[in-house]
């Protein structure tokens, strides 16, 4: 035990008696760990942000009937064998679900389902005058959607509960509105790609802070949507279901293909190409600040280095009285893990400050406040990332260390 505290005190001698170094490598250790906290924290931010933009348009879940195209009339009778077929067509009749409610009642049975609804989208054209605007309207019961897909929090004029049950309204997209020069409560002749077009009365806009969902989507009563697509009231395009945890989604869609013949497509899927921008951007800032927190700890490096070159003489004496080479190294990794603790700790709260403050910087809608987000976990990992760096930086040098030989270091 007093070898321990003899330990110790030499280390934190080395410590104080080389304020500056220990400034300097303090300060790198504080710079890289809270650039680590900071970059990760926002790339967390980032992916959430996306993340929410998705899930504006998309459900968890998707179950739709999947276009299937024409096939030989004969199967080959074995490998050698050539069937051809000249020109597959694709010969999916209709989009319907059959028998959509009772598909409905068998996934909502499902423990980690929390909302799924049945949607109707029709291909539309949004006329005002000689202008006119190709769209899909989407046909829901427009409360259960925005249960669903939070539409009340982008609206930007009107109220949901205005369309609920009303087969004579619509609710647009901010770009609809602009270019079709409407406003709340203005009449909008709507014609479905079947001939069909009725005159609807605007009942809500809503901006999502996507242009092309902006200038193309609107909500009309499912009802509506079924006179539009020349349907009766049990024609449904479309099931959506939203899980308790949207990252299990493949398992749970394996689990919702047992009840239906139909394509059950999870939303990594249909988002595969932002998944893989996300994927990039998380590695590139995760290389970036990693590399940082590394070049910090090059700086603990470089200054035990020279302690040890500096303190050879020291050294051989220590081990000549005594200290083992074990003892040497504890040394000098407990003057790294002191430098590293101290810049650890002040680096989190730097970076803790930063991203304090960039999270209350408003970007205006859509996107609201500055997309950055922070959780214990990177917190934790930016704490183990910036000792452990430490502990490589001041390991190096303490081994070679315990290995000066005192008889050659007297000699000279």
């Amino acid at each position: 035990m007093r070898k321990k505290s003899v330990n110790i005190d030499i280390a934190l001698t080395h410590i104080l008696t080389r304020r500056k170094q220990t400034l300097v490598a303090c300060l790198g250790v504080t710079l890289g760990v809270a650039v680590y906290l900071f970059m990760n924290s926002l790339s967390n931010g980032f992916s959430i942000y996306s993340r929410g933009e998705i899930f504006k348009n998309s459900a968890h879940i998707k179950i739709y009937k999947e276009d299937e195209i024409s096939k030989p009339f004969t199967e080959p009778s074995n490998e050698t064998e050539l069937v051809a077929i000249v020109n597959p067509q694709i010969t999916t009749l209709s989009k319907t679900l059959i028998n959509p409610q009772g598909i409905l009642d068998k996934i909502k049975s499902q423990f980690f389902l929390t909302h799924a609804i049945a949607q109707v989208n029709v291909d539309v054209f949004y006329n005002n005058g000689k202008s006119q605007l190709k769209g899909t309207a989407n046909g829901v019961n427009i409360l259960e959607a925005d249960a669903m897909f939070n539409i009340s929090s982008y609206m930007v004029a009107g109220s949901l509960k205005d369309l609920n049950g009303n087969l004579g309204g619509i609710v647009i997209g901010k770009g609809i509105a602009e270019k079709m020069n409407v406003r709340l409560d203005d009449n909008i002749v709507v014609s479905s790609s079947l001939g069909i077009t009725k005159t609807l009365k605007v009942k809500g806009i809503f901006s999502t802070g996507s242009a092309v969902a902006d200038q193309s989507k609107s909500y009309i009563n499912i009802s509506t949507a079924q006179q539009f697509a020349k349907e009766g009231p049990s024609y449904v395009t479309t099931i959506y279901a939203n899980t308790i945890n949207a990252d299990k989604s493949p398992e749970y869609a394996k689990t919702l293909q047992q009840f239906t013949e139909y394509k059950v497509e999870p939303w990594q899927i249909t988002n595969a190409d932002v998944l893989s921008g996300d994927l990039v951007r998380n590695t590139m800032m995760g290389a970036i600040s990693l590399s940082i927190l590394v070049i910090a700890a090059f700086g603990i490096y470089n200054i035990l280095n020279m302690t040890v070159m500096q303190k050879i003489n020291d050294i051989a004496i220590l081990k000549a009285t005594g200290f083992s080479g074990g003892d040497v190294i504890k040394i000098f990794v407990t003057e790294a893990l002191i430098m590293g603790l101290f810049g650890c700790v002040i680096g989190l709260a730097v970076g803790g400050v930063l991203i304090a403050i960039m999270s209350n910087i408003w970007m205006g809608p859509p996107v609201g406040y500055f997309p950055i987000y922070f959780t214990q976990s990177i917190f934790a990992s930016s704490f183990i990332l910036g000792m452990l760096a430490t502990f490589g930086a001041g390991y190096i040098p303490a081994r070679k260390a315990s290995k000066v030989d005192p008889v050659e270091i007297f000699r000279k």
